[in-house]
């Protein structure tokens, strides 16, 4: 069994930070963000939680179907900057539409969409589940230091939501997980017990960025490989390698380690930034719209992320 996606919608937030707002916060320059990051503007969310920015891309997901909450039997949300521990960002989702379906996160961070999916189709098979909401949604700004430039001109805001079903259409996918924090962590607040006798750890994320670019141009390519090569493709079959967009070099190196062309790796990272797990089904959207995938089209995309994590899948859209 495989899953259909019957629509597909994205939010960004309205505010725009560009490169040259970020010169008035931090020692740098468009220039220097652009070459090393590919970075021009992004999103940023000003009044919106994650939850809020879900639901708005998943009521447009709705209204493109023409379906009713009530035809929703779950929620599932994809985030690594829920705004509270619980309630959790699924169900103020859920709060939000109005719904009484479950709803549930998975915290899989740049990696969640392909873990996302992954649960979906999983829940597809079960009996009982017919139509499963498929939400991500990250607040990057409220994680970042906005004192760091290393980590600062990366990201941005945004959410996607997918309304799936069962299908027979092709949807597989590859997860790996390489457990450790020293190259990206996402610390929770260390809290105030007058106990802990630990380390007090900075509360914003870090990230080797060398490490990162390493362990990222490596994993994507050889699981774009994997998942091909399990389904009997090659690259020449797909029409869109829909990668994760963290950095322009590392989806520049990708493409060359794939024998690709850069236009087979789709790219919106200038725009939007690193909006971690939102970012693939953002550019997915944004492909569709474009009339750059069309239905029927194979379709592979590529994450990596903390954990340290990977996720790649393979669909036929």
């Amino acid at each position: 069994m495989g899953l259909n996606i019957i629509s597909l919608a994205s939010y960004l937030p309205p505010h725009i930070v560009t490169n040259q707002d970020l010169e008035q916060l931090l020692e740098t320059d468009n220039d220097w963000i652009v070459q090393r990051v590919g970075v021009k503007q992004r999103h940023i969310a000003t009044d919106e939680t994650t939850g809020q920015m879900g639901a708005k891309a998943a009521r447009k997901a709705l209204d493109e179907a023409g379906l009713k909450g009530d035809e929703i039997d779950l929620i599932l949300c994809a985030t690594v900057s829920s705004d509270d521990a619980s309630p959790c960002t699924a169900a103020m989702v859920q709060h939000h539409l109005g719904l009484s379906c479950p709803a549930m996160d998975i915290a899989g961070a740049c990696s969640g969409f392909g873990f996302l999916m992954q649960t979906g189709l999983a829940f597809l098979q079960l009996s009982g589940y017919d139509k499963i909401l498929l939400v991500t949604s990250e607040k990057m700004s409220r994680l970042v230091d906005w004192t760091d430039r290393s980590t600062a001109v990366i990201f941005g805001d945004g959410a996607a939501a997918l309304l799936v079903e069962a299908s027979d259409k092709l949807a597989d996918f590859h997860l790996a997980n390489w457990g450790g924090d020293d190259v990206i962590k996402v610390p929770n607040h260390p809290g105030n017990s007058p106990w802990y006798q630990g380390p007090k750890h900075h509360p914003y994320i870090y990230m080797n960025g060398q490490e990162t670019f390493k362990f990222a141009v490596q994993t994507m390519a050889k699981d774009v490989k994997q998942v091909l090569a399990r389904n009997s493709y090659t690259v020449e079959d797909v029409a869109m390698i829909v990668a994760h967009q963290a950095n322009i070099r590392i989806l520049q190196a990708a493409a060359r380690r794939l024998g690709v062309g850069e236009d087979k790796v789709f790219q919106n990272i200038e725009r939007y930034g690193n909006t971690s797990a939102s970012s693939i089904p953002i550019a997915l959207d944004e492909c569709i719209r474009s009339g750059k995938i069309s239905r029927g089209d194979l379709v592979v995309f590529t994450s990596f992320g903390g954990g340290l994590s990977s996720a790649a899948g393979i669909i036929r859209y």
